[in-house]
């Protein structure tokens, strides 16, 4: 099989993998202990603990703290609830639904438009009450790169916070310019069901989840010693070989480019993420293509969303319509996937599209 969905998750890294196998230890082993114990097994749990907060540390800007939480939406779901009640949160069109949702939820809420090419510009008001915008780094289903810094520096103009979502960033590009950065370690070859929320200095956020009161007293829970481990692991990794991960992704872009080249791109070519795909064709029965090419694992959208049977809210917000959205499919590729693999990818899929007449 060939993977092809580098935005819905990432391989384990092998790094991250051997990082975490102590910390599984059973029965006679010492690997095991919960970091908030007192004891000997207890501390080194908590020393693991540390040296992984500081390696996924190194790659958000200094002055804030690292909050471990059990993943993305978590995170965003505190930085959201646990900002304040009070005011509007203004979130882009094309956020993901772990924002959209939340924010809806938390009383009002105020969306910016994003032009054809998927970017958020700046030049847009925000509501007199705003207390928090929410605009991510990179987007999920085009890989669309936002001007985040830009957003910051307004969200502070208007007296409000700044929350970024750079789960499809961390790792890849540098991340700068917020009050809150919310990451999830499977989506840069670190395990799943862990992640963490960046909070700047000097900003306190009300808890959300209560219980022990661990995580600085914003995020109650028994930490996983493995799961964060892991998480560090993949994070020093990913700061090593950010430019050669970087450099391998844009030779798989410019080589898909070519192999699609009778498809059209969704989005901008130039601002975004290059290990995103995102494709379409005039007519294109996608669920009967997905059925066809069962040997390549590609995505009609985000994996969050798959099977509501809607068209995509991120290629209806770039002006795309019912039928484009629903021709649409993605590809994801990053540090693992080779040149083979993707011109074998693109022979599969193009054979079955046109076997579609198309």
């Amino acid at each position: 099989m060939i993977y092809l969905d580098y935005q819905a998750t990432t391989p384990l890294a092998p790094e991250a993998r051997d990082a975490m196998l102590r910390w599984l230890d059973g029965p006679g082993g010492t690997g095991f202990g919960n970091p908030a114990s007192p004891h000997r097994m207890g501390r080194q749990a908590r020393a693991a603990v540390e040296i992984a907060r500081e390696q996924v540390a190194a790659l958000f800007p200094s002055g804030g703290r690292v909050v471990f939480t059990g993943g993305a939406t978590e995170a965003i779901n505190l930085a959201i609830r646990g900002s304040g009640a009070d005011g509007t949160v203004s979130v882009s069109a094309i956020e993901h639904a772990a924002v959209l949702d939340t924010a809806h939820a938390v009383g009002k809420t105020h969306v910016l438009n994003v032009a054809q090419d998927g970017q958020c510009n700046t030049r847009q008001d925000l509501p007199n009450d705003t207390r928090l915008v929410c605009v991510m780094a990179v987007n999920n289903e085009i890989g669309t790169i936002q001007p985040t810094v830009e957003w910051h520096r307004k969200a502070k103009g208007a007296n409000a916070l700044f929350l970024c979502d750079a789960v499809q960033a961390y790792g890849r590009i540098e991340v700068t310019g917020a009050d809150m950065i919310a990451i999830s370690a499977h989506k840069f070859h670190g395990p799943k069901g862990i992640g963490a929320l960046w909070v700047r200095d000097g900003l306190d956020l009300t808890e959300v989840q209560t219980g022990g009161g661990q995580e600085f007293g914003m995020r109650s829970g028994t930490l996983s010693p493995a799961l964060i481990a892991g998480m560090g692991a993949a994070a020093k990794e990913a700061k090593e070989r950010m430019e050669r991960d970087a450099e391998h992704v844009e030779k798989l872009w410019h080589r898909s480019l070519d192999l699609f080249g009778d498809w059209d791109l969704n989005g901008s070519a130039e601002a975004r993420w290059h290990g995103n795909l995102n494709i379409r064709r005039k007519g294109l029965d996608v669920n009967r293509l997905m059925s066809e090419v069962r040997d390549v694992m590609f995505s009609a959208g985000s994996a969050c969303a798959s099977g509501s049977g809607r068209p995509s809210h991120v290629l209806k917000a770039i002006g795309l319509s019912d039928k484009q959205a629903k021709s649409s499919i993605r590809l994801g590729f990053g540090r693992y996937t080779t040149m083979d693999e993707i011109e074998h990818a693109a022979r599969s899929i193009n054979a079955a599209a046109e076997a579609q007449g198309l």
